[in-house]
């Protein structure tokens, strides 16, 4: 006895590639033109970073990088943090997170992408760069929020702190 199987539906029954193309294209066209946030991506080299045998971590000063890369996205800078130290009236305030959304489409014609441990540079003003570490890459791009109507996804989130200027001070 055969099941009755149920169509599985696409999305471009009513919304075609060429129609997703477009949304994406009108949407590139706003981040990289109107908006023109800019960051400097600096991807660690892992063939040529020097590692310890044992647990596999940089050694100081053994970090190897690729060609910086200028990358358009949105960028979105969090309040600073004031916080103590333990228990004692010590206090520091910390830079905010940096939360830095781009086109999949773009990375994927400019053949790159952005990895768990690299560094983003991102220019607070005319002579100041700040650097971040890239703590979550945003490869799970299967909700809603990256997908176009949870069919197809079309851009990701990074997450990147602050780095300190004994970790990251540019190339």
């Amino acid at each position: 006895m055969a099941q009755n199987r149920v169509p599985i539906t696409r999305l471009n029954k009513f919304f075609s590639e060429e129609d997703f193309n477009l949304d994406i294209s009108m949407g590139e066209e706003w981040l990289h033109g109107d908006m023109n946030f800019t960051v400097v991506l600096y991807r660690v080299d892992k063939q040529k970073t020097n590692t310890d045998d044992v647990y596999g971590e940089a050694l100081t000063d053994g970090i190897q990088f690729l060609s910086p890369i200028e990358l358009k996205g949105y960028v979105k800078i969090d309040t600073p943090a004031n916080s103590d130290y333990a228990n004692s009236k010590l206090s520091q305030i910390e830079p905010g997170n940096m939360t830095f959304s781009i086109y999949q489409n773009y990375l994927d014609q400019l053949a790159i992408d952005i990895l768990l441990g690299d560094y983003i540079g991102y220019y607070e003003t005319e002579d100041k760069v700040r650097y971040y570490t890239v703590v979550n890459d945003g490869r799970i791009t299967s909700d809603n929020k990256h997908t176009y109507g949870g069919y197809k996804k079309f851009y990701r989130t990074i997450i990147a702190t602050p780095a300190t200027n004994n970790e990251f001070k540019g190339l």
